[in-house]
């Protein structure tokens, strides 16, 4: 059992709100992703100059500005092999997903490297924030029943 796309709703064998679940998360990464990537622009062709899609794209991949965003792009890859991968998906696969999600996009000034980038850029660019605000409220529409009360 292969799904083409990782956007896909419904496939066969997956229990239908894990997988829509999964899917919005999905889709919520690739949104702030966006937003930070854009930041990173921003900030970096003030410095440096203005660049073209094709040197961002190895300033994405090969410059230290933009390394910290490695860790959503491998996030929504591992989205993307659970999405399409042979195994079906089940509540236990979207409440693991989401409860890494959860710590992971948790800004802190005092967590891992990439909370602190991330409280950072939270403070600084009103993309991010209204990106943010959606993650969280996608985090707080699939808590666990039992952490809700």
């Amino acid at each position: 059992m292969t799904s083409g796309s990782p956007n896909a709703l419904h496939r066969e064998g997956d229990d239908t709100g894990a997988r829509e679940k999964m899917v919005a998360l999905r889709g919520a990464l690739l949104r702030l992703h966006k937003a930070l990537l854009e930041m990173e622009r921003r900030d970096y062709e003030r410095e440096h100059g203005v660049v073209n899609v094709g040197e961002l794209f190895r300033l994405v991949v090969d410059d230290s500005q933009f390394s910290w965003l490695h860790n959503i792009s491998e996030f929504v890859v591992r989205l993307d092999e659970a999405l399409t991968g042979k195994a079906p998906i089940g509540p236990a696969d979207s409440e693991t997903a989401f409860d890494l999600a959860r710590k992971m996009f948790t800004p802190t000034e005092s967590g891992d490297t990439f909370q602190k980038q991330y409280f950072a850029a939270i403070q600084r660019d009103p993309a991010v924030v209204m990106e943010h605000a959606e993650l969280a409220r996608l985090f707080s529409q699939t808590l666990p029943k039992e952490k809700k009360e």
